[in-house]
């Protein structure tokens, strides 16, 4: 297996990458580690003072250990956590959670990059459904979830209706999954 196969992403994608994107990895890693907690506590922070509490659908770091969950670190060139993401593997589709990039990082790219390492792992493992809840406030999220092909639907799962919640779905094709 080749270094983009085991991050996720296939040789077509690698010409496209900017220099300061092939230095960062996309690692499928546990979460439960102390710099990628202080990562997932910044993401719960930003949640928390944009949305109300109830209106914030996070997973703690126990439920993101689950065997059913891919989780993805993306780490710069020193190996510091910058980003990262699940994926909730559901009868009949994959779940998008904790998508996160920290703020300096932002604006190159990674969140795409992250995405699509997650979208890989799940279609390897027979997903070709993706879900995703995410709210309103966070318009950087929407506008790269709509450029890798996410469209809004309605409810789904054990979530209700909410104004501070965007659902959103996006299905491969076989052809587009081999």
């Amino acid at each position: 297996m080749d270094r983009a196969d085991y991050f996720g992403m296939n040789n077509d994608i690698l010409p496209f990458l900017t220099a300061h994107e092939k230095t960062m990895q996309v690692i499928f890693e546990s979460p439960d580690q102390p710099g990628v907690r202080a990562l997932i506590a910044e993401l719960d922070a930003y949640l928390y003072s944009i949305y109300p509490a109830e209106s914030v659908y996070a997973l703690d770091i126990a439920s993101l250990c689950e065997p059913n969950v891919f989780f993805a670190v993306l780490r710069d060139a020193a190996g510091a956590p910058v980003g990262c993401g699940a994926m909730v593997m559901q009868p009949g589709y994959g779940e998008i959670k904790r998508v996160y990039v920290r703020p300096q990082a932002r604006g190159q790219g990674l969140a795409r990059r992250l995405m699509t390492a997650l979208e890989a792992k799940a279609i390897a493992h027979g997903a070709r459904t993706f879900l995703l809840e995410t709210g309103p406030a966070q318009a950087e999220a929407l506008v790269v979830y709509e450029r890798l092909g996410y469209r809004c639907r309605g409810p789904f799962g054990d979530y209700p209706a909410d104004p501070h919640s965007v659902f959103m779905e996006k299905n491969v094709t076989e052809d587009a999954a081999a």
